[in-house]
C-alpha cells in the first residue's frame, strides 16, 4: 500500500495523482526496471475489492496476466481472462480456492479490504511506501481495525524520490499485504 505520511491512501474526492513524489533523496535507492519485473513476478496472484479493481482499470491495470480476485457482493463483469470475482466468506475462500494453488497471494489496495483481512488475521506482512506528503484528510489506511496486532520490521528501505518502503511481518498466514 502506498500512503501519505498521515496514514491516507486517497483523498475523500478519492484522487491518488499526490502518489508520485518529485522530492530527491541523494541516498535513496533508484529501481531498475528489471527488479521492478522480478519484483512483480515473484507475486502469484492479487486479491481486491470492486473499488480498487475499478480504480485499476481507470488507471490503465498494472497487474498484467497475473490472475486477480475480486471480493465483491456487487455484480461486475469482465473483459479480462484473469479476473475473477467471488463473495461470501472470505476465509473459506481463501483457504479453498487459493491457498492450495498460489503461495505468495497478495491483497492490493483498499482501506475496507485491508481492515477486514487484518481483522480476520489473514494478513503475513504489511508493506507500507510512505510518500513525503502530508494530505490532512481523506481515506486512512488503516480505518479502526478494533485490534492491537504486534508487527515485527523486518525491512526498510528509502528511494531517491524521497519514498520510504517499510516492511511489517505478523507472523501467522502465508498472505501478504501491500
Amino acid at each position: 500500500m502506498v500512503s501519505s505520511l498521515d496514514g491516507f491512501i486517497a483523498k475523500k474526492d478519492g484522487d491518488v495523482s499526490w502518489m508520485q513524489s518529485t522530492d530527491v533523496y541523494e541516498k535513496g535507492k533508484v529501481l531498475t526496471d528489471q527488479e521492478v519485473v522480478d519484483y512483480l513476478q515473484a507475486i502469484d496472484c492479487y486479491i481486491m475489492g470492486s473499488r480498487t479493481y475499478a480504480e485499476a482499470l481507470k488507471l490503465g491495470w498494472p497487474y498484467g496476466d497475473t490472475p486477480v480476485y475480486v471480493w465483491t457482493s456487487k455484480d461486475l463483469s469482465s473483459k479480462r481472462e484473469n479476473v475473477t470475482t467471488f463473495s461470501g466468506d472470505l476465509d473459506s475462500y481463501l483457504a479453498h480456492k487459493l491457498k492450495p494453488h498460489f503461495d505468495n497471494i497478495w491483497v492490493v489496495g483498499g482501506a475496507q479490504t485491508a481492515k477486514t483481512f487484518l481483522q480476520k488475521g489473514l494478513v503475513d506482512q504489511i508493506i507500507l511506501t510512505i510518500v513525503p506528503i502530508l494530505l490532512g484528510d481523506g481515506l486512512l489506511f488503516f480505518d479502526y481495525i478494533g485490534r492491537e496486532i504486534l508487527l515485527h520490521l523486518a525491512d526498510v528501505t528509502s528511494y531517491r524520490d524521497g519514498m520510504v518502503e517499510l516492511t511489517y511481518r505478523i507472523q501467522k498466514n502465508r498472505i501478504f499485504f501491500s
